[in-house]
Formats: C-alpha cells, sequence, structure tokens
C-alpha cells in the first residue's frame, strides 16, 4: 500500500487524531502537554527523522560535539520533522534554534519537536517553522549535552517515535501515529472529521446535545 503523502493530514487535528488512536487501542500515542509549539498558529506535520540526547558535563579535546547532530540536520528531506529526544522536562539541554531551523527550512523539512529546550525564538518565529519544544533557554548544548545516534526508536515527551512515524502538532499538543497503522488511523480520522461536522451543524440549529449524541456518537 502507498504511504500516505503526511500533506494531506493538515485538515485534521491533533484531538482527533488522538481519539481515533484511542479507538484503535494505540494509547499513548500524545506526547505530554509540557511539549508546547513556539507558534500557536502553525500545523506540524512529517515524518520522523530521529536523534538521541544524553547528557555530558565536560568537552573532550578536539571533539566536535555536534558531529551526529550536522549529519541528521544535513540529510533532511522534505516533508521530515526533526525528532530530538532529550529524555525531558530538562533544564540544560537545548538542543534547537535559529540555525538549525534554517538548514532544515532549507531542505524541505516541516518542523522540529523536541522534549528540550529551544533558543532563537523570535527568529525561529519569524522564519514561520513550526517547533514544538518542552520549554525555552538560552543554553547551548556544547558541554552539557550531544547526540549520540540518529534515525533509531527514541522515546520523546513520553511517546515511543521511531523513524518515519508520522508527526503532527497543533495548538493542542503533539501525537505521533505509528507507521504501521498510519492508513486505518487517516481513514477513520476523515470520517471521524465528517461526523464532527454534521455535529456542529445539528447544534448550530439548536438540537439538544442529547439527541445529536444519540444520532451521531460524537462529543
Amino acid at each position: 500500500m502507498k504511504p500516505i503523502n503526511p500533506a494531506q493530514l493538515h485538515a485534521l487535528s491533533s484531538a482527533v487524531l488522538s481519539d481515533v488512536m484511542d479507538s484503535l487501542g494505540l494509547v499513548r500515542r500524545a506526547l505530554r502537554p509540557f511539549v508546547r509549539p513556539i507558534d500557536d498558529s502553525l500545523v506540524m506535520v512529517g515524518r520522523a527523522r530521529t536523534g538521541l540526547y544524553m547528557p555530558t558535563y565536560a568537552l573532550r579535546e578536539n571533539e566536535n560535539p555536534y558531529e551526529v547532530e550536522i549529519a541528521l540536520v544535513d540529510d533532511l528531506q522534505a516533508q521530515d520533522v526533526v525528532v530530538l529526544a532529550c529524555n525531558g522536562p530538562t533544564e540544560r539541554i537545548a538542543p534547537w534554534g535559529e540555525l538549525l531551523s534554517t538548514a532544515a527550512q532549507a531542505r524541505g523539512a516541516t518542523g522540529c519537536l523536541t522534549d528540550g529546550l529551544v533558543r532563537d525564538v523570535k527568529q525561529i518565529r519569524a522564519m514561520g517553522f513550526a517547533v514544538f519544544h518542552g520549554g525555552i533557554g538560552p543554553l547551548d548544548t556544547k558541554g552539557r549535552a550531544r547526540m549520540v545516534d540518529r534515525d533509531v526508536p527514541v522515546e520523546c515527551g513520553g511517546v515511543a517515535i521511531c523513524p518515519g512515524d508520522i508527526v503532527f502538532g497543533d495548538i493542542d499538543g503533539v501525537v505521533v501515529i505509528p507507521k504501521a497503522h498510519e492508513h486505518a488511523v487517516v481513514e477513520k480520522a476523515i470520517a471521524k472529521v465528517l461526523g464532527e461536522n454534521n455535529t456542529r451543524d445539528a447544534l448550530r440549529k439548536g438540537e439538544s446535545l442529547a439527541q445529536v449524541f444519540q444520532r451521531f456518537g460524537i462529543l
């Protein structure tokens, strides 16, 4: 079966996708609520490209602490979402900022998700690049953390994420659709949106909530 184009999901929402995955028994697919967008108006949808961070407390002589990070960003493709797992929330690991956003956006990536900190918020907002973060702080990762592996399964914000999973973020939060279940999730989500539209129309016409729920089963 042909993979789903993530761009087709923009008409959906994290709430709808979360409900659908619950109904399919796909639990713990929504990131913890401390992960928030830099810009509430932006929607982020794309395929996960993961990076795994570990804390460090010193810098080795002649070490390039950005080596794996640079390799990941330079390898990004259109509709990728960078996923940086920092075992957050954290007060010391800030792996993302303006320059990495610029490089990622130039390669067609659609956003960055991290449970670590981010910085350069003003500049990233001006770029219109979607970033979902576990906090804001001015720290560099140099001497505090480094990416030890990329394109491997990680846990970010309490959710297991594999490379190629679909990451969806909006003002309500971030959900992750496992690649193996994406067709079932998206098909059911589209149907749910249609049902919600019918429910909304009926409520606007003055029908009681009880009547509408009995007819459509959506709340």
